[in-house]
């Protein structure tokens, strides 16, 4: 007896913020890729944490009820090696056990689920990155680029995050024709040492770019505050808002989609 088609349905899950720009941020990316399914298939954002009334189990529990059977989750962060990913993918039953220990509970849900991927090297997110920063770049041939992410401490974890963001600071570099391209991690703490690095013993100028995905107190506070007294351009910006993000978001799906013959 042949089996009746599935019902699939995108649920994109990011951190969640108490900054309310932060979450429309979020949400704008989202309703951007909801205009590219035509809404064939419904797409529901949800936090980790923090906002209220759209948690993860909001979003599995919204989409279950328009008769949702294949969930395609979207982990809207930034690199594979955060511990995050590791702590949801475990609650959505894609592992046994996490890798490092959780207060996250295993999610009530009736779905198939298939779990995507984080943006760690992605050549979209690259060129969002160059976009962000390139008003900055004077002279290409003196000048490098230091991409910044927030890390781990982690071992594994750790490891995943130098990965991805070496991979993506070099094509950002490649984008811009820079000399050359870095990345520093703020936890462990590598920022000021970089860039001293880069600026005081190569005698490159240096553009710090973060790699978050909204602005925020990282970006603001943090990032400047490890860097007082150096020499570097910097313009804060994070990655939303930026309409190709959405596009990342769609293209995974349809990817995934392809692969399942959903």
């Amino acid at each position: 007896m042949k089996s009746s088609p599935g019902k699939p349905g995108i649920l994109v899950i990011s951190h969640g913020s108490p900054d309310s720009d932060w979450v429309a941020f979020v949400d704008e990316a989202v309703a951007g890729v909801a205009v590219e399914l035509q809404a064939s298939i419904p797409i529901v954002s949800s936090f980790l944490e923090i906002v209220e009334g759209r948690l993860i189990q909001d979003g599995i529990d919204q989409l279950e009820a328009w008769g949702v059977t294949d969930i395609i989750v979207i982990p809207l962060f930034v690199s594979s090696g955060s511990t995050h990913i590791d702590e949801i993918s475990y609650a959505l039953g894609m592992k046994s056990t996490p890798e490092k220990e959780t207060d996250l509970e295993p999610f009530s849900l009736s779905a198939r689920v298939f779990f995507g991927d984080p943006i760690d090297d992605d050549p979209i997110v690259a060129e969002i990155v160059w976009d962000k920063v390139k008003e900055l770049s004077t002279r290409p041939e003196r000048e490098m680029l230091l991409l910044v992410g927030h890390g781990s401490r982690h071992e594994g974890f750790r490891q995943r995050w130098e990965r991805g963001i070496a991979g993506l600071s070099a094509r950002v570099g490649r984008l811009g024709g820079l000399a050359h391209a870095d990345y520093a991690l703020l936890s462990p703490d590598s920022l000021r040492s970089k860039v001293s690095y880069w600026q005081e013993e190569r005698g490159y100028e240096v553009i710090v770019a973060p790699l978050f995905l909204s602005k925020g107190y990282f970006t603001s506070t943090v990032i400047p505050s490890r860097l007082e007294g150096l020499s570097y351009r910097y313009l804060g910006e994070a990655l939303l808002p930026n309409s190709r993000l959405s596009r990342w978001i769609y293209l995974q799906i349809l990817n995934i989609m392809g692969s399942l013959k959903l």
